[in-house]
C-alpha cells in the first residue's frame, strides 16, 4: 500500500526515521512537527532528494483546530490519505506520582492521548468506507512502558500509552469492516532525544543492561515495524502489537 501517509512528530527520533523509511517505500509523506521546523525541513529535503513527495507540516495536535489544518493540508498537498503513524509523544522531568501536579498531567496527555484520539478521527473520517474512502492503516506508536510503568520516573507517560493500546483495541474493532486496521508498536528503550526532556539524555546507557539483547534500539528498527503494519503484508493484521523491545 502507498499513497499519503501522515507522521505526526516526524521532526526528529522514531518519527523521522519512519518518514524516510516511508519515502523509500513509495509513499508521500507530510512530515508533521510542533517547534523544530528546522529538523522536519531537513527531512522533507531528504525525502525530496530520494524522489519522494514530502511536505512539511507545522501542527499542534493537542489543538483541536491544528489537528483538522494538518490533515486538510494533506488533502491539498498529496491527495488521497492512505495511513497515519500516531507518533507524537512527550514526557516531563522524572519524578515519583505523589511529585505530579495536574499541569504537568494536562500536558502529558493532551498530546499522548487527545491527540492520538484527534488524528484518528481525522484518518478514518477520509479512510473509513463509511465515508467513501477506499481503506488504510493506522499505526499508534506506543511504549513498554505501558506494560511496566515506568515506576519513579514516568508513571504518567506509561500511563497515556495504556492508553494508546487501549485506543488500538477498540478502533481496530471499530473500523475493521470499513477497511482499515489499527496497530502499535510498543517501543522499548531507544536511542531518540526523548531521553532529554526526561532529564536524562544518556538513559539508554543505564539501562541496557536490563534488556536482554544488552543494547538500545535505533529509530530505524522501530521504524520498519511500523512501516510493515502500514503494508500490504500486513493485511490480516489488525488490533495487534508488536514489541520492538530487545525482549524486555
Amino acid at each position: 500500500m502507498t499513497g499519503a501517509l501522515v507522521i505526526t512528530g516526524a521532526s526528529r527520533g522514531i518519527g523521522a526515521a519512519t518518514a524516510r523509511l516511508a519515502g523509500q517505500r513509495g509513499y508521500s509523506v507530510c512530515v508533521n512537527y510542533r517547534v523544530r521546523r528546522d529538523a522536519a525541513e531537513l527531512v522533507v529535503t531528504d525525502l525530496v532528494a530520494a524522489g519522494a513527495k514530502a511536505i512539511a507540516v507545522q501542527a499542534d495536535i493537542s489543538d483541536e483546530d491544528d489537528v483538522r489544518r494538518l490533515f486538510e493540508t494533506c488533502d491539498h498537498e498529496l491527495g488521497p490519505l492512505a495511513g497515519l503513524v500516531n507518533n507524537a509523544g512527550i514526557l516531563d522531568a522524572q519524578m515519583r506520582v505523589d511529585a505530579m501536579d495536574a499541569a504537568r498531567l494536562g500536558r502529558i496527555f493532551a498530546t499522548n492521548v487527545t491527540g492520538a484520539f484527534l488524528c484518528a478521527r481525522e484518518a478514518v473520517r477520509r479512510m473509513s468506507s463509511r465515508y467513501g474512502g477506499h481503506g488504510g492503516a493506522i499505526v499508534n506508536v506506543s511504549s513498554g512502558a505501558s506494560r511496566l510503568g515506568s515506576p519513579g520516573e514516568y508513571v504518567d507517560y506509561a500511563a497515556s500509552k495504556g492508553a494508546l493500546d487501549t485506543l488500538t483495541i477498540g478502533l481496530s474493532r471499530e473500523v475493521a469492516a470499513e477497511g482499515i486496521r489499527v496497530n502499535a508498536v510498543r517501543a522499548g528503550f531507544i536511542d531518540t532525544d526523548i531521553h532529554a526532556s526526561g532529564g536524562e539524555p544518556h538513559r539508554i546507557d543505564r539501562v541496557k543492561h536490563l534488556v536482554p539483547l544488552q543494547r538500545g534500539g535505533t529509530p530505524t528498527e522501530v521504524a520498519a515495524a511500523i512501516l510493515w503494519l502500514l503494508s500490504d503484508e500486513a493485511s490480516y493484521t489488525t488490533g495487534a502489537f508488536i514489541d520492538v523491545a530487545g525482549g524486555k
